[in-house]
Order: structure tokens, then sequence, then C-alpha cells
């Protein structure tokens, strides 16, 4: 799962690894629009029942690399219609938004108060790694789209 905050370099690595995973063009000629939002509605997807359960639950996707888990998302989502996928991340945000709103500040901050949690993690930091810091990952590539389309 996308934990929030890495060291520069780290942090730096992974969004351009990102980066070159969603720019490759779809079948259609579409780009960042349908892979990223496809690849940020999977983690807020993943995260969301987490939130509810308060069980840190894998899915086997979390288990691999994120080169891996990356590619396997753009993949499975690179031919979908965007209307699709932007369908599915309303949903997807929906819930996630739902979840979070339903979470004490007991709960952002101990990782104790979810079931598989490791000690050293923060769940906020979780949220965030699956949410709004993740949304910076993508916005330059879909800002450019948009601009493109205007």
């Amino acid at each position: 799962m996308h934990l929030a905050f890495y060291p520069t370099s780290r942090e730096s690595a992974r969004r351009e690894k990102h980066r070159k995973v969603f720019s490759k063009a779809t079948s259609d000629g579409q780009i960042p629009q349908v892979a990223s939002t496809a690849h940020v509605t999977w983690g807020e997807s993943e995260i969301a029942p987490v939130l509810h359960t308060h069980i840190l639950a894998d899915s086997d996707l979390w288990n691999l690399s994120d080169d891996e888990r990356n590619e396997i998302t753009y993949q499975q989502n690179k031919d979908r219609p965007l209307h699709d996928i932007v369908n599915q991340e309303r949903q997807a945000y929906t819930a996630l938004l739902e979840a979070v709103q339903m979470l004490s500040d007991e709960d952002l901050n101990d990782p104790h108060r979810f079931k598989h949690m490791p000690q050293e993690w923060r769940p906020w930091q979780l949220i965030a790694g699956n949410s709004f810091k993740h949304y910076e990952d993508h916005m330059p590539s879909i800002r450019q789209w948009l601009a493109k389309q205007s």
C-alpha cells in the first residue's frame, strides 16, 4: 500500500517510475486519463474496506513490487472506456470518503486500531498515500491531457 512521505530520493524515484508506466499510450491514444484514473481508483478501492473493517487485508497485488503492481493495473485497464473508469472512480472515492468520515482521531493515528497493521505505520499516512498524496503523482499528466482537449 502506498505510504505517504517517503524520503525525498525514494519519493522522486517512485514518482518517476509512476510517470513511465502511466505515460504509455492506450490502444485508442488516450494516455494518462485512463491509466492514471484506473490506477488511483484501484488504490482507493483497496483502502476503503480496510477503513470500514479495521482489518489490513492484503490484495494479491499489494504483495508485488510497485513496478509489477503498476504494470498489472495498467494492463488491466488500458483498453477500458474512460467513462467506465470515471464512474468507477466516483464510486471508489465516495466509498473512501464515507469510510474516512467514520474514523476518529485515534483511528487515524493508532495502528493498533487496525488488525494486521504494522506498528510503525500510521493509518492517516496509509490514507494519504492512497488518496491525496497519490493524486499528486498523476495530476501533471492529467492536466496536460486536459489542456490538449481544449
